[in-house]
C-alpha cells in the first residue's frame, strides 16, 4: 500500500483522545495496511494511528511473531511489573526506562469487527500498553524514569553496567 508520515512529539495529534471504530470501510482496511506497511518500513514494533495523523481507536503490533491489529482495544487485566528501555517511532533515536506490567490481558476487535482477546508478557505486554497509551494521547516520555536519552548514550551506559 503506502508508507505514511510519522507524526513526531510535539505534534498536536499525539496529545489527542482518539474516536472509536464504529464500522470497517476500504478506507479503514487501506488505513491498517498502510500502518503495517509503515511500522515495518521504520523497523517498529508497533504503531497506532494518531502517530500517521489519524484519530482512530486502531494499533498495529508484531514483536516478531507476525502482526496483530486491534481496533478499540481496551486492557482488561494486568499484573506484574518490568522496568527497560523503550523507544517510539515518534521519538526516533530515542530512549528511556519506563516500568509497564508485566502481563497483559486486552480485549479488541479484529479486522471484520469480530471481538478477541489477546494476552502478552514481556515486549507483548510493554508493546500493547505503549500503543494504547497512544489513543489516549499520552507517550512514554511522560512516564520515563528518568532521562529521554540518544539511542546510542543508553546503549553505551547499559554496556558499563554490566
Amino acid at each position: 500500500m503506502a508508507i505514511r508520515n510519522i507524526r513526531e512529539l510535539g505534534d498536536d495529534i499525539l496529545r489527542k483522545k482518539c474516536r472509536e471504530v464504529k464500522e470497517i470501510n476500504d478506507r479503514t482496511k487501506d488505513l491498517i495496511e498502510d500502518m503495517l506497511d509503515t511500522m515495518y518500513e521504520a523497523n517498529g514494533v508497533g504503531l497506532a494511528a494518531p502517530q500517521v495523523g489519524i484519530l482512530k481507536r486502531i494499533v498495529v503490533i508484531d514483536i516478531g511473531e507476525g502482526p496483530v491489529v486491534l481496533i478499540n482495544p481496551e486492557i482488561l487485566e494486568t499484573s506484574g511489573e518490568q522496568t527497560g528501555g523503550e523507544g517510539c517511532l515518534s521519538v526516533p533515536g530515542k530512549i528511556a526506562e519506563v516500568t509497564r506490567p508485566d502481563y497483559v490481558k486486552v480485549k479488541a476487535l479484529d479486522e471484520e469487527m469480530n471481538p478477541f482477546e489477546i494476552e502478552g508478557t514481556e515486549l507483548m505486554a510493554r508493546a500493547l500498553c505503549h500503543e494504547i497509551d497512544h489513543l489516549e494521547g499520552k507517550m512514554y516520555v511522560d512516564i520515563a524514569n528518568g532521562p529521554i536519552m540518544d539511542l546510542e548514550d543508553y546503549e553505551e551506559a547499559e554496556s558499563e553496567e554490566e
